[in-house]
């Protein structure tokens, strides 16, 4: 091993330091120096191209260079001179702590060819850290009657440095009581302990102060001092006493947290320490200490948790006094706790009956419950009712037990089931209720009849209707529920027995809904009226019953029938007007009627062809046909007129009368106005006379019509008023198409009626006046192309004879001409 040693400059040479470098080569690749930890920036290590054996520049031209395993340099190369400089202060302890040797590791790369040198330098300690004591006042506490010998072990001493330059040695200061002994760890520094020599004794010098230095073994020696305090303590030869053996507190059970339940108190005759008291609850059960805490220095006992009268009426505490020497006392807290009214009554219920028959007598058992209070002893007296006015009422069967009972009679119609509040309440104070809700729902009887929602029905229908159409919808509602509201429709057959009505009306049973069978005709029947029956669904079923009236609204399927002029196919009637009449001569009047009502029945006259038509003229209200001018001499004799009679119906039908004027001289002075026969006599012409027998057998003839016309009239009415009033009906077994067609119409006027004729007075002309009305309405007679009532159609059975009868009637009316 080498040893270099570098010399300071000139200049320095007074403070120059010496290095130590040692080159050991072991192998031709690891180089080793030694340097002193501390050595300035700078300083000088080893020419390492020396100890390479490289010539001087070989370094530059090969690009030496350091690469170290820390990738931190502590060094630095000098490439042309070769030296090897350290690059900052170095400091062992930093480097490699308590570990020794402390050895720096790096390698000297060359190129040119590639190579590389592995350098170790060793970095040797020097006394630079003295020993120091991390407490620098360590207190040790001391019972006076510790035995001699006893080893009380003291902090050890830290030293930086190692080896010599570590810790060495303790020494103590000069006392009486104690002496020190160094040991040795294992690992780790040496530890110094204190031995007793002398008894302490508390009252003769109750502190001992002593310093203690740690030496380590550099040259020169570096020490560090810390300051003992030994305190002397009292020996604890006195238990706790407690003021008393049993503390007594009443508390009330809503007491707050923290409040205040009892302070205990113990004493202790010992000093210092061993005085000192610490209360605690000790071995208690842990329901205790969640509901009490004890202040561990005033002995206050306070609540930590809620209170339960109605849980836990009393608690055993145990109390806890120790001193500071760990001698102990016991003592005990009984805790009462006091009841307030702090439980609102319970009520359970055991049975509800729901739901309930709402005919159900009176006194009927609803509900079963039960009340309990908790506080038994505050509570006092519990009362209970029901909140509301309801019909149900609270009965006590026996202690504590109730019965909930009806006490009016139950409508599920009006109320179909009840939440009944029952209340509990106690005395107090304060006074306390709980409120208990029990459902109870209403079960349906059939106690409700189905109710129409009119007292009566009219229902319209068209004539000429289709087959199966519907007509109308009675409804009827039934309060009650389920099958005792499922409403059945039927129609009463009636009293009389007659079921003619069956054969035009018939209903839905299922939702009321009239049809018409067949087909109405307006002059046949014009009105009628039945029963409906609805049935409900109930075991005992009820009933109600509606009458429905049918109104049969006309439609204008009836021309205009001519009474006179007669029109029976045969000559014209001709009408004798003399040639002599004035203007406005009422020449004779057209009659019709019309089988239809109303607007479709009122009849217009209209002169639809004339041979003249300046000549006559047709009043259209009445019919009269009147001449409009004096007759000339030119007028042809025979005067051809067209009478059109026309109804108001939507469309309008007519029909035409014809008729012949003959202009006659002669004729007219027996019907002209009254002239004195003194002033101007006149010759009786003989055919005047045959003209007026003619005329009085044809009047005679008409008046005899039309009275039997009239008595057939009056029967037939009678006897349709006997058949189509109603009183029953029948059940509907017939189904319908969906797509029904509905005919209605609103209003009808007067059914129109045929005059009487009779012969005017006061005047001489040729003229009849027809004054009331007194007759049916009659039918075309058949081939007209009026409609005609179906086969099996529910007419009066002498209606079509009635009709041909009428149109046989209708040619015996007399005719005004001869």
């Amino acid at each position: 091993m080498a040893a270099a040693h570098r010399k300071p400059l000139q200049s320095r040479q007074v403070g120059s330091l010496l290095f130590l470098l040692c080159i050991s080569m072991g192998s031709a690749a690891t180089i080793r120096y030694s340097v002193a930890e501390e050595m300035e920036s700078g300083s000088f290590v080893a020419n390492v191209a020396k100890d390479l054996g490289l010539e001087v520049g070989k370094l530059a031209a090969r690009g030496a260079r350091l690469v170290s395993e820390s990738n931190k340099l502590h060094f630095r190369l000098h490439r042309k001179t070769g030296d090897l400089f350290v690059k900052e202060k170095l400091d062992r302890e930093s480097l490699c702590g308590k570990a020794d040797p402390c050895v720096l590791h790096f390698e000297i790369v060359l190129v040119e060819p590639l190579q590389s040198f592995r350098v170790e330098v060793r970095v040797f300690d020097i006394n630079d850290n003295a020993p120091i004591f991390l407490n620098k006042e360590p207190l040790l506490k001391i019972p006076e009657s510790t035995p001699l010998g006893s080893r009380f072990p003291l902090q050890s001493a830290q030293d930086l440095d190692v080896g010599l330059n570590g810790l060495q040695n303790y020494t103590l200061s000069p006392n009486a009581y104690f002496h020190l002994h160094t040991r040795f760890r294992s690992h780790g520094p040496k530890y110094a302990e204190l031995v007793l020599d002398k008894p302490l004794d508390r009252e003769e010098q109750p502190e001992v102060n002593l310093t203690i230095t740690a030496v380590d073994g550099g040259s020169p020696p570096k020490s560090g001092i810390a300051h003992i305090r030994v305190e002397v303590l009292d020996v604890n030869d006195h238990v706790p006493q407690f003021s008393r053996l049993v503390y007594r507190a009443q508390v009330t059970e809503n007491s707050a947290n923290g409040s205040l339940v009892a302070t205990v108190s113990a004493t202790d005759l010992d000093e210092g320490s061993n005085k000192e008291i610490t209360y605690s609850l000790a071995q208690n059960p842990e329901a205790i200490l969640q509901t009490f805490q004890i202040d561990s220095h005033t002995g206050e006992v306070r609540l930590r948790g809620p209170l339960d009268f109605e849980a836990v009426e009393t608690y055993d505490i145990d109390i806890q006094a120790t001193d500071g020497g760990g001698l102990s006392a016991h003592s005990k807290v009984l805790v009462e706790v006091v009841d307030v009214n702090d439980n609102p009554p319970e009520v359970t219920v055991s049975s509800v009956s729901s739901p309930l028959p709402e005919d159900s007598p009176l006194q009927t058992v609803v509900a079963l419950f039960s009340i309990r209070d908790r506080d038994v002893r505050v509570g006092g007296k519990i009362t209970c009712f029901l909140r509301e006015d309801l019909p149900f009422a609270v009965k006590p069967t026996f202690r504590n037990s109730y019965s909930l009972v009806t006490d009016r009679g139950l409508d599920r119609e009006e109320v179909s089931g009840y939440n009944i509040t029952v209340v509990a309440r106690d005395t107090g104070p304060p006074s306390l209720f709980t409120e208990t809700v029990i459902e109870v729902l209403i079960s349906d009887i059939n106690d409700n009849p189905p109710i129409f929602q009119e007292d009566s029905y009219i229902l319209t229908v068209r004539e000429n209707n289709s087959p199966a159409i519907f007509i109308g919808k009675v409804h009827a509602e039934d309060l009650d529920l389920g099958e005792n509201a499922q409403v059945t429709y039927t129609l009463l057959p009636p009293q009389s027995g007659d079921l003619s009505v069956f054969a035009y009306i018939s209903i839905n049973s299922d939702n009321g809904k009239l049809y018409a069978l067949r087909t109405m005709d307006y002059e046949a029947i014009q009105n009628f009226q039945f029963v409906v029956k609805a049935t409900d669904g109930g075991f005992l079923s009820l009933s109600s019953q509606v009458t429905v009236r049918v109104v049969v609204l006309d439609d204008n399927d009836n021309r205009p029938m001519i009474l006179h002029p007669l029109q029976n196919g045969t000559l014209p009637c001709n009408d004798l007007v003399p040639k002599s009449a004035d203007a406005g001569y009422l020449v004779t009047k057209v009659v019709a009627v019309d089988g239809d009502s109303g607007q479709n029945s009122w009849l217009s006259y209209h002169l639809l062809k004339a041979t003249d038509p300046g000549l006559f003229s047709v009043q259209q209200e009445n019919g009269e046909i009147r001449t409009l001018r004096q007759i000339s001499e030119r007028d042809p004799m025979i005067q051809k007129l067209i009478i059109l009679v026309q109804d108001h119906g939507q469309p309008a039908l007519s029909t035409t009368a014809s008729l012949n004027i003959l202009l006659v001289d002669g004729f007219s002075e027996p019907y002209l106005q009254f002239r004195d026969p003194s002033k101007n006599p006149t010759r009786v012409n003989p055919s005047t006379k045959y003209l007026v027998i003619s005329l009085a057998v044809l009047s005679f003839l008409f008046l005899l019509s039309v009275t039997v016309i009239f008595v057939i009239h009056i029967y037939q009415k009678v006897k349709y008023r006997e058949k189509f009033t109603v009183q029953e009906h029948f059940y509907d077994d017939c189904n319908f198409p969906n797509n029904l067609v509905q005919g209605r119409a609103n209003g009808s006027l007067s059914q129109p009626c045929p005059y009487e004729m009779c012969s005017a007075t006061g005047t001489s002309n040729s003229e009849f006046r027809f004054l009331k009305r007194f007759m049916p309405n009659f039918p075309y007679p058949h081939g007209t192309g009026e409609a005609k009532p179906e086969a099996g159609s529910n007419l009066p059975p002498d209606s079509d004879r009635n009709r041909s009868r009428g149109s046989e009637d209708h040619g015996q009316v007399p005719d005004n001409c001869m």
